[in-house]
């Protein structure tokens, strides 16, 4: 159920088979074009593929010249109830527009930015939020929420398709994820556009991530979704580091490397959650797309370490690293860290391969006494 049509943002493709695009926006007042581009290079070293930044005033509208020519990735502006504005960015050399139809004042006003949109060869981004619903459909609302955020949407598209202009993605976006992901179901099984998906308003780090994760990676795991944004009341840099995540978990895009943690029990004898926040915050640092296992015993080490490309498994006094699917080393644990990531660098240096893997046939726990076996070094 992948969208058919494909945008082109800048130089960057959403729809029709791309790869999902990561976005998010700056929090800084537009018009502070120091402030703005600094949080738009942190927010591309987070990974974010497009930036959308708000433009509330003429003096932001004005301001768009020198972030596009700043900004290493496109810029979209952030239009409401101003349809002038919108015009000015264009003039600007934005990349895109995110407008409301339904607030930009009427549908003269939204073929202006339309004719407009169409001489620059830019896409616009349309769509409905859940807070911001037309008055006319609030009876459908008070039924079914999702249905009048997919009918907003629709009306939207077929006011965009009367004018001769079908470059665009829409988004149907709430707070309640459940909503959020009946009215996506529903407007992709009708329009053959790019959607952008996103849980609205979805709150702080630890539950809006939660959210986000539920509600984008339902969608996206069905095949639907062409770029997201997770909302975050937070640092912005958090949204692209968050998306990426859960595009990693679902296996659509790899960007660094790929932590499995076990949750810890009564066998855990090393505090598995220190290791694995220390692991974690080390592996930040490197760009590669890899696998890495931190594990607290013997009884999930060998299986789990032998999916991923490096592993670790704790003990009192001794800990255990796997490569590849096979112990590598028996090391004390005041150095278990250190010696993964050696081992980690030296396999980087010389250029990743991955050798064949053999499936582990013995279980876990002979493979773990024999890998006792193992001289200390």
């Amino acid at each position: 159920m992948a969208s058919e049509r494909q945008i082109t943002v800048g130089d960057v493709k959403i729809g029709g088979g791309a790869p999902v695009v990561v976005q998010s926006m700056t929090t800084t007042k537009t018009h502070d074009v120091p402030a703005t581009t600094a949080q738009i290079a942190e927010l591309v070293s987070a990974g974010c593929e497009i930036v959308r930044v708000a433009v509330p005033k003429t003096e932001d509208a004005e301001a768009l010249g020198k972030i596009v020519r700043f900004s290493p990735v496109p810029i979209i502006a952030d239009i409401h109830f101003n349809a002038s504005l919108a015009l000015k960015a264009i003039e600007q050399g934005v990349a895109a527009v995110r407008i409301n139809p339904g607030n930009i004042g009427g549908p003269d006003k939204v073929a202006e930015v339309v004719r407009a949109a169409k001489a620059k060869g830019i896409p616009m981004r349309i769509g409905a939020n859940s807070g911001s619903l037309p008055k006319h459909l609030e009876d459908v609302a008070h039924r079914d929420q999702a249905e009048a955020l997919m009918e907003a949407a629709l009306e939207e598209v077929r006011l965009l398709e009367s004018l001769d202009y079908t470059d665009f993605k829409i988004s149907v976006k709430s707070s309640h994820v459940p909503t959020m992901i009946r009215a996506y179901r529903m407007l992709a099984e009708r329009v053959p556009y790019p959607l952008h998906l996103g849980v609205t308003e979805a709150g702080t780090v630890f539950s809006g991530s939660i959210k986000s994760a539920v509600g984008i990676g339902t969608l996206l795991a069905e095949g639907i979704g062409d770029t997201i944004r997770v909302s975050l009341s937070a640092d912005p840099v958090e949204e692209p580091k968050t998306a990426f995540e859960i595009l990693k978990a679902l296996g659509l895009r790899e960007r660094g490397p790929v932590m499995i943690a076990c949750p810890s029990c009564g066998r855990d004898n090393v505090g598995v959650h220190t290791l694995a926040e220390e692991v974690e915050t080390r592996l930040a640092g490197y760009p590669q797309a890899f696998e890495v296992a931190v594990l607290g015993c013997a009884v999930n080490g060998p299986g789990e370490s032998g999916d991923a490309d490096f592993g670790i498994a704790g003990g009192r006094d001794v800990g255990f690293i796997y490569a590849h699917g096979r112990v590598l080393k028996k090391v004390s644990s005041d150095i278990l860290i250190d010696e993964l990531f050696f081992e980690i660098d030296k396999w980087i240096a010389e250029g990743m391969h991955r050798p064949k893997r053999l499936k582990m046939a013995k279980p876990a726990a002979l493979a773990m006494a024999e890998a006792s076996l193992i001289p200390l070094e």
